[in-house]
């Protein structure tokens, strides 16, 4: 039998600040955190505006000698896993070797430490200050450093891997560490994902695709609209999202508090293009359906769906097919919201940023809304939860993520019994 698995703490540095709760009330009050780009010299560029992560301490995450040594990615990642760690009352430094054996860290990223690599290869090919290039630039902005960093930091010593999937990748990641504790493998697993990649290189890459936001450049915060006829692209966005998993039982004998319980998880490819998703939704609707058949429930016990979301034609029309697909005439009795249209798009942190909205939206009985819904798409007629939040208990939710190179995945989570209303 497969073990349970919950969530027993919550870690966040989002483009609201630090914590898992900033990002929550962020989120309820339907502030966007969009604005323009000050991470690099954006005057030229085609898309000018941003979800970057502006009120954190650096210095408060890993000491002073690391900070021109790690990429932004890795700092982040190690705030906001000291955050859940602390949240769900494990100290690492009080566990035993096998203890720790038995704590896997799990992450996603699309990008690793692509921010650094810029930086380093800017100093070294224009030849400005290159006695400063870092001699372990390359190790450092390795995608799979990120889950070693982590592991450093807190002597985790259970698998160490970095699910590296584009945007599904901490979906994948999370999926990943679920069945690691189903299984047997780990009873414990710090997972969770971040991306860093406000960079000239990627912000220009995406310009050149037309996949990013550049009608809005005057008004940040209307930039990111999903389901809106006149969106236009998505918004960029980053930062990290951490989450502590653990084997039910071991979570509640040592009296852990419970956010909620990880049921199901399902992934798909379209198998179709390099960046284009498959039109009719066919593949993503069968992520959903794969995730329910692994939770063991029917699509009729799902009551919100926290969406992908990213505000280009094609990905919300899709998603909105995938969704009646999977859910047939049911899918206009399900709320819905697109935690994108406040926070831009994280890239691979995608599903964390979704999950900790999802976690708190069952906690707290509240959605939180799709903002920007003034003008509809009749192609995409779901309820967003448009423009304003919603008082509504939820039981039981759907986390669905898309991802550049056709690959779909869903995570079912459900409200705890220790929780029940």
């Amino acid at each position: 039998m497969k073990r349970r698995v919950v969530v027993t703490g919550v870690g966040s540095i989002s483009p609201y600040g630090e914590g898992a709760e900033t990002y929550w009330q962020g989120l309820r009050s339907g502030r966007s955190a969009v604005g323009p780009i000050t991470l690099f010299d954006a005057s030229n560029a085609s898309s000018r505006v941003a979800a970057e992560v502006r009120d954190w301490t650096p210095s408060r995450h890993v000491p002073e000698k690391e900070l021109r040594r790690l990429p932004r990615v890795a700092i982040m990642s190690i705030g906001a896993a000291r955050e859940a760690l602390q949240d769900a009352g494990i100290d690492p430094r009080s566990l035993t070797v096998d203890e720790l054996r038995r704590v896997a860290c799990i992450l996603g990223t699309s990008s690793g430490g692509i921010e650094f690599a810029e930086e380093q290869y800017r100093l070294w090919f224009t030849g400005e200050k290159e006695a400063r290039c870092y001699p372990f630039a390359v190790s450092s902005a390795f995608v799979g450093m990120l889950s070693s960093e982590v592991s450093i930091a807190f002597g985790l010593r259970g698998m160490s891997q970095v699910v590296s999937t584009g945007c599904t990748s901490t979906t994948d990641a999370i999926g990943h560490a679920l069945r690691q504790i189903q299984h047997g493998y780990a009873d414990t697993a710090v997972t969770g994902g971040a991306d860093c990649c406000i960079t000239p290189g990627i912000v220009e890459c995406y310009g050149a695709m037309k996949c990013v936001s550049t009608h809005y450049n005057e008004m940040p915060k209307k930039a990111s609209r999903p389901f809106n006829r006149d969106r236009d692209g998505f918004v960029i966005g980053e930062g990290a999202w951490m989450f502590v998993l653990e084997e039910r039982e071991k979570a509640l004998r040592r009296g852990a508090r419970i956010y909620a319980e990880v049921i199901g998880y399902g992934a798909t490819c379209d198998a179709f293009h390099r960046v284009q998703i498959m039109p009719n939704g066919e593949e993503s609707a069968r992520a959903m359906v794969l995730a329910l058949e692994d939770a063991e429930i029917g699509p009729d016990r799902i009551q919100y769906i926290n969406l992908h979301g990213t505000s280009t034609p094609l990905n919300d029309k899709t998603e909105t097919a995938a969704i009646k697909l999977a859910f047939d005439k049911l899918a206009y009795n399900v709320a819905t919201s697109a935690t994108k249209s406040l926070i831009g798009h994280p890239q691979g942190a995608s599903g964390g940023a979704g999950l900790l909205a999802t976690l708190m939206s069952v906690r707290d009985s509240f959605l939180h809304p799709t903002i920007n819904y003034e003008n509809p798409d009749p192609e995409c007629d779901l309820d967003y939860v448009p423009n304003e939040g919603r008082v509504m208990a939820v039981d039981y939710a759907v986390c669905n993520t898309i991802a550049f190179g056709s690959k779909n995945s869903a995570l079912v989570v459900a409200r705890h019994e220790e929780n029940a209303r």
